[in-house]
């Protein structure tokens, strides 16, 4: 994709021979074809009318959403589980703006989406037009670029740069803003690619001095701990982190983001890092004398108190392919710009293998000690729910994590070996993400099942998109962890607000059962245990979407965690043991 975007760009000429007229729809969705697009997500309305007029002469698969949010973010999902840039659509004013929340979503966690959006007529831009809106402005802090278009020429060089962009160096989301006169408008002779004083490229080759030195300390190293974020995943690096990691005998935690980036199953595994990471990758990372992280922008959530963190590290190497994320927070002893493959393949070439046994026995040690636990009180616990469900995980099934208690829940049980096969909001944390997003995994993977693992509050908030999910033929499975409660909310209000539960109570919800009947899913509430295996075998089993509505323990909470304002090696874990 990004080389067919990069192709498209070298300078040419318009071609002088005359064409028969073709208007800007048909240019626009002509640009998505030549782009390499099969599939977009998107909603009709007044301001994109002429797209949808000509969008059945193109060979395009268009999923209709039933809300344009749900369109970003299964464009998200579809990108995430490796299907190209994905690509959104909506009409202007309140159809671009419920584009933003998506945006944002998939902008933070640097992922490839083209949204395009309608525009009222040029000559109304300005006039507080019906349905007009600045969404230029609005999307300014949750896009990597945008472009508004006045001269339907413009269009095939404007979408081939979007894709370059978007794909470019630091992954991200482009918006492309078409008015509607410009769609109508006749062209005979497109132009070619645009001109920019400033291209999007890739970062240069890291820089050898810097190379040299992160490779001596890791060489140097008695306690040697690497952290490992989702540009590992982007770069496709992760055998080069394996690699590195066994010769430096390192042990691996990895960010929400980065799930999946080390292989659970790896002895060298140590888990999720932060605030509500595991105990041993924890510790690891407060005792460790030399730390790497690669591809993650170490923030607030992976560090917690930043004067505790790695407090005993007389080395830091941090790695990212965008320049904006060294010394925001960490300031790393060596900061090196570029991508995480070309980087881990460098240093494993520089950093001899040398094996570590105190080091690793000590890790080994955490890991005994501070075991993930969860109360055995007679209550079904989220954690029987998620071990049920991994248990029927096939090699490549990609499960997409909702936020909250659940996400935490979901990530720290993952049993999978590869990434690209947990999803989930990181940077923004967004609510209702998993569902939708699951949906357009599915429709980038449709040889693969796709699990869906959300609370009853985010479910509610994208609940609409089982008409998506019936219409398109996704046949997403859904496991609803339902406590009847803003579960996060709710566990920090008893932890650090004075036990005040104030407005988290969710016992007003759907009979999501028969709510799956209404839409024609399959449904069925779990209240027990024992119900668990075969509810999930009926919903495995039948072919098309199904919810599984799973009545948890209402107390279950995140363990361990770590107390606001706390490091990270003041963890709190489970009060009551197995």
């Amino acid at each position: 994709m990004a080389a067919l975007a990069a192709a498209l760009l070298e300078d040419e000429e318009p071609d002088p021979r005359p064409a028969p007229d073709r208007c800007g729809a048909e240019l626009l969705l002509q640009a998505l074809v030549d782009n390499g697009v099969t599939t977009i997500f998107g909603l009709p309305g007044g301001a994109n009318l002429p797209i949808y007029q000509y969008l059945p002469r193109f060979p395009l698969r268009h999923v209709l959403v039933r809300h344009e949010q749900g369109a970003a973010h299964m464009a998200d999902g579809y990108a995430r589980a490796g299907g190209g840039v994905g690509v959104c659509l909506a009409t202007s004013g309140p159809g671009a703006l419920n584009l933003i929340t998506g945006l944002a979503t998939a902008h933070f966690d640097s992922v490839p989406v083209v949204a395009i959006t309608g525009q009222v007529p040029t000559h109304q831009i300005g006039t507080d037009a019906f349905q007009e809106s600045d969404v230029i402005g609005s999307s300014l802090s949750v896009t990597k670029h945008s472009y508004q278009i006045h001269d339907a020429r413009e269009l095939p060089g404007v979408v081939a740069e979007a894709f370059h962009v978007a794909v470019t160096g630091r992954p991200g989301v482009v918006l492309v803003d078409v008015p509607k006169d410009v769609q109508q408008a006749l062209v005979a002779n497109p132009l070619g690619a645009i001109r920019r004083a400033r291209a999007h490229r890739a970062p240069p080759p890291p820089d050898p001095s810097l190379l040299d030195r992160a490779a001596a300390a890791l060489g140097r190293a008695e306690r040697p701990v690497i952290l490992a974020g989702r540009g590992v995943a982007i770069a496709g690096a992760e055998d080069a982190l394996r690699r590195l990691a066994e010769a430096l005998d390192a042990p691996v935690g990895t960010t929400l983001l980065g799930t999946g980036v080390f292989p659970s199953s790896h002895p060298l595994a140590l888990g999720l890092v932060g605030f509500m990471g595991t105990g041993a990758c924890n510790r690891a990372v407060t005792d460790c004398d030399t730390l790497l992280m690669v591809g993650m922008r170490a923030d607030d959530r992976v560090t917690c108190r930043l004067e505790d963190f790695a407090p005993r590290a007389t080395a830091v190497v941090h790695v990212n392919i965008d320049p904006a994320e060294l010394g925001k927070t960490v300031q790393a002893d060596c900061q090196i710009v570029g991508d995480a493959r070309a980087v881990l393949e460098a240093l494993g070439g520089q950093v001899p293998a040398r094996p570590r046994p105190a080091w690793r026995e000590q890790v080994a040690d955490w890991r005994r000690r501070h075991p993930l636990r969860y109360p055995h009180n007679g209550r079904l616990q989220p954690q029987q729910a998620l071990a049920e469900l991994y248990a029927r995980r096939r090699p490549q099934d990609i499960t997409v994590a909702d936020v909250g208690l659940n996400q935490i829940w979901a990530a720290t049980g993952w049993t999978g070996d590869e990434p690209g096969q947990f999803l989930n909001s990181g940077g923004q944390g967004t609510m209702g993400f998993a569902f939708p997003a699951a949906l357009g995994a599915q429709a980038a993977r449709p040889d693969r099942r796709v699990f869906c693992v959300t609370g009853e509050g985010g479910f509610v908030m994208t609940a609409q998109e089982l008409a998506t999910a019936v219409d398109a033929s996704l046949p997403v499975k859904v496991l609803i962890l339902n406590n009847h409660s803003l579960g996060m909310v709710r566990q920090f209000q008893d932890d650090f607000y004075g036990g005040v539960r104030s407005q988290v109570d969710l016992t007003v919800t759907p009979d999501f059962a028969l709510l799956a009947a209404a839409y024609g899913c399959f449904g069925r509430r779990v209240d027990t245990a024992p119900e668990l295996g075969p509810a999930l075998d009926a919903a495995l089993a039948h072919p098309g979407p199904a919810i599984l509505d799973v009545w948890i323990d209402p107390e279950a909470n995140i363990y361990p965690i770590v107390p606001l304002g706390k490091g990270l090696a003041d963890f709190v874990e489970c009060p009551e043991t197995p």
